[in-house]
């Protein structure tokens, strides 16, 4: 693979694309689109401050989000895009201010990052059905979604209650541990001569 459709690549999973496996060489690649795209993460902190909610559930994401725009940046200044990068900051800036325009926009702007979530996570299920492989899927990657999920479970229970965060990270738990069980049930053993 190139250096540039790497690049391309990256830069098209950093945007919140979510691209759909592809062919590389004889068996086949699947893209993990577990995490949250930047545009997740804008959602889900401005939510936490709309709502007054303490720094400690918070307090990665604006990390986050920095590194994010970055590596967009970088990845457009490379590809020779930098001016289509300047448009992606002004729409992430506006999206910013409107998030919170109207309670119904915050809340309907975290309940659409829960059904993108899911979705990938469907399209990623129904790939591993389709090939009965896992291709480059990684267990271990997915059982950390796991437990990721698991903890901001018990976190948001202890400190905010928050009924929509806690069903996205129910729906994303059990979504994870199916992922990472059809990992596991199409991993390929390898053998030794």
């Amino acid at each position: 693979m190139s250096l540039r459709r790497a690049a391309a690549e990256g830069a098209s999973l950093c945007l919140g694309y979510s691209m759909a496996p592809v062919p590389c060489g004889a068996g086949s690649c699947t893209r993990q689109t577990d995490f949250p795209h930047p545009k997740h993460y804008l959602v889900f902190l401005r939510y936490q401050i709309y709502y007054g909610y303490p720094l400690e559930t918070y307090l990665e994401y604006p990390i986050i989000i920095a590194q994010d725009v970055i590596l967009i940046f970088c990845i457009m200044h490379f590809n020779g895009k930098v001016k289509r990068a300047f448009f992606y900051a002004a729409i992430y800036c506006g999206s910013w201010y409107m998030l919170t325009l109207q309670k119904c926009i915050i809340d309907m702007a975290m309940n659409l990052c829960t059904f993108v979530s899911a979705a990938s996570k469907l399209v990623q299920l129904q790939h591993l059905w389709h090939t009965k492989d896992s291709g480059q899927a990684s267990a271990l990657t997915w059982g950390m979604a796991v437990y990721t999920c698991a903890a901001r479970i018990i976190t948001t229970v202890m400190t905010t209650n928050d009924p929509a965060v806690l069903t996205r990270f129910i729906i994303m738990l059990i979504l994870n541990i199916w992922v990472t069980a059809t990992v596991l049930y199409y991993r390929k053993t390898k053998k030794t001569d």
